[in-house]
């Protein structure tokens, strides 16, 4: 069987207010494309379909073709789990339509997605149950057994964690939930189907793509051990970060495909794309690799240590011609509202203008090294963006939403 997984899709999802919906389609394009070209079985979608949980016409409409092409008339076979960012409900309203062509979806972790077997020559759902299904693709000889567990938070587990416990206890029992979640699930699983485990969640030993929020991730108690992968699985395919990697010390293959396009400027020195996988009921281990994908357009930094000069050597040099540029430019004195306006009429794919005085430069390069807070650098952040600091309430009601566990972090 051949599958291909990805994830973090964002659909929906702008850049300060500058629409994706165009890098969005290229993207849905290209995937179809290569599922024909790959001779995809299986796709699997392992969260954040959309970038909010009331996702825009423009984003549904497209997640709704992306399905129908997908599946190909139900001749491949398509699995959609909710993540942190998706309404399980507004995900999976469309199910009765999509399993015709071939999708099976899961908006909580106890969804039974039922049996459907239209027939032979279409994907079947031949077994199911909460948080898993049976599925035979035409042409393949062997079915496909799928644990699914979407964004796996306490409320979406039926679950409460006790708040007295310590950080570390609150870590150790909340993966523990997951495992025996797995675990029971993972009674289905059988030596003459392919074994597979998607997920929406934050195991440990993943890097996060964005440095402000890893503090959030690395130190929260929703973080899972990589020992709550089930002995008998084939492969994990996993969603929430969206750097590309595997996870190791796990009993099978553990991958994050990553998100497809680029949605931080932290986001950089790795190549976008989705997982492709091999693997037969036997296999010891899966053949897994990982395919670029081309559409979206790039983030980049720019630093102009020359001043505005500089700048404009760079625009007349047409440097980045499709990229969303980060501009950090080395001035005397502070950028006039007309020269901000001369810069982004230059290039209208400035995202962000931000000025750098000599005397914060000289600081800057003097600076010893620190491990900062993670209100430090939200406000470090927030100043770089916003080209001044925060308002001490929004630094409150944002330590309140990491405090909380907020389900709308993302990485």
């Amino acid at each position: 069987m051949r599958i291909l997984h990805t994830a973090d899709w964002h659909l929906g999802r702008t850049l300060e207010g500058r629409s994706r919906q165009e890098e969005h389609e290229a993207f849905v394009d290209e995937l179809c494309a290569m599922v024909r070209e790959e001779r995809i079985d299986l796709v699997l979608i392992a969260g954040d379909v959309f970038d909010t949980g009331n996702p825009s016409a423009a984003a549904e409409e497209l997640y709704c073709d992306a399905l129908a092409r997908l599946g190909e008339n139900g001749r491949r076979a398509v699995v959609v789990i909710a993540g942190n960012h998706d309404s399980p409900d507004r995900l999976t309203a469309v199910q009765a339509l999509a399993q015709r062509h071939g999708a099976t979806m899961f908006g909580y972790p106890y969804d039974d997605p039922g049996v459907y077997t239209p027939g032979p020559d279409r994907v079947q759902r031949v077994a199911a149950g909460p948080g898993w299904a049976e599925l035979t693709v035409p042409g393949v000889d062997h079915s496909a057994v799928v644990l699914a567990l979407p964004y796996p938070s306490e409320s979406r587990l039926r679950k409460l964690i006790a708040d007295t416990l310590g950080e570390e206890e609150l870590q150790r029992s909340y993966s523990d939930q997951v495992k025996g979640w797995l675990g029971a699930a993972a009674g289905r699983f059988r030596p003459d189907a392919v074994r597979l485990v998607t997920s929406h969640l934050y195991m440990a030993g993943g890097v996060e793509s964005d440095v402000v929020e890893r503090p959030i991730q690395m130190g929260g108690a929703y973080t899972v051990h990589p020992g709550a992968v089930p002995e008998n699985a084939q492969y994990v395919a996993l969603g929430h970060l969206h750097r590309p990697q595997e996870i190791h010390g796990t009993a099978a293959v553990t991958r994050y495909s990553g998100s497809p396009i680029s949605f931080s400027f932290n986001e950089t020195g790795y190549v976008k794309g989705v997982t492709v996988v091999e693997v037969e009921p036997r296999d010891p281990a899966p053949r897994v690799r990982h395919v670029p994908i081309s559409a979206g357009r790039p983030l980049v930094r720019w630093v102009a240590e020359d001043g505005l000069a500089q700048v404009e050597r760079w625009v007349a040099e047409g440097k980045d011609p499709t990229a969303w540029i980060s501009l950090e430019v080395h001035t005397e004195h502070p950028l006039t509202l007309e020269q901000v306006h001369r810069l982004r009429a230059m290039r209208p794919e400035l995202v962000h203008i931000r000025a750098v005085l000599p005397a914060e430069a000289e600081a800057a390069a003097t600076a010893e090294p620190q491990r900062l807070g993670v209100d430090e650098q939200f406000v470090r952040f927030y100043s770089q963006v916003r080209g001044g600091p925060p308002a001490p309430e929004l630094v409150r009601l944002f330590l309140e939403l990491v405090n909380a566990g907020d389900e709308e972090v993302d990485a």
